[in-house]
């Protein structure tokens, strides 16, 4: 039986290809969800691919993993930056490993999104490498089995 991927999308991240392209890119969340759906069934994992404007929809979610998934990506989008509640389910569901996945550099933009609530809970960070981050993540998920 195949171990089950969760990745997570906050805020926003439904409007992928129509928001700011010259930030995020071309590509739409159905795009990332392919790209994701292929790198983890080269890895034999089962993918569950989600998306919530809202808060406490992602931190349901990251409690359901804590039984049901192997490993989580999550873009939080926004709530990065400001989540204590994210944080927190992150921490609640150790030891399953989450990797935290931004589209653009956070460090290189305004100050406020210089600093991730969930960074130091999580078991690793990419940003700013495109939605290519989210086939990283899953790949740096596979090798820590």
């Amino acid at each position: 039986m195949a171990q089950t991927l969760l990745v997570l999308n906050g805020p926003n991240l439904n409007l992928l290809g129509k928001r700011e392209p010259g930030i995020y890119g071309g590509q739409t969340l159905a795009d990332v969800e392919a790209d994701c759906a292929r790198e983890a069934g080269a890895h034999g994992f089962e993918l569950s691919f989600r998306q919530s404007n809202h808060e406490g929809v992602l931190v349901d979610w990251l409690h359901e993993a804590r039984e049901n998934a192997y490993g989580v990506v999550i873009n939080p989008g926004a709530y990065a930056h400001t989540s204590i509640a994210l944080r927190d389910a992150i921490s609640a569901i150790a030891p399953v490993p989450v990797i935290e996945v931004h589209i653009s550099n956070i460090h290189a933009r305004e100050p406020f999104r210089h600093h991730s609530t969930i960074a130091p809970v999580a078991a690793g960070m990419i940003c700013g490498l495109g939605p290519i981050g989210y086939r990283l993540a899953i790949q740096a998920l596979a090798a820590r089995r």
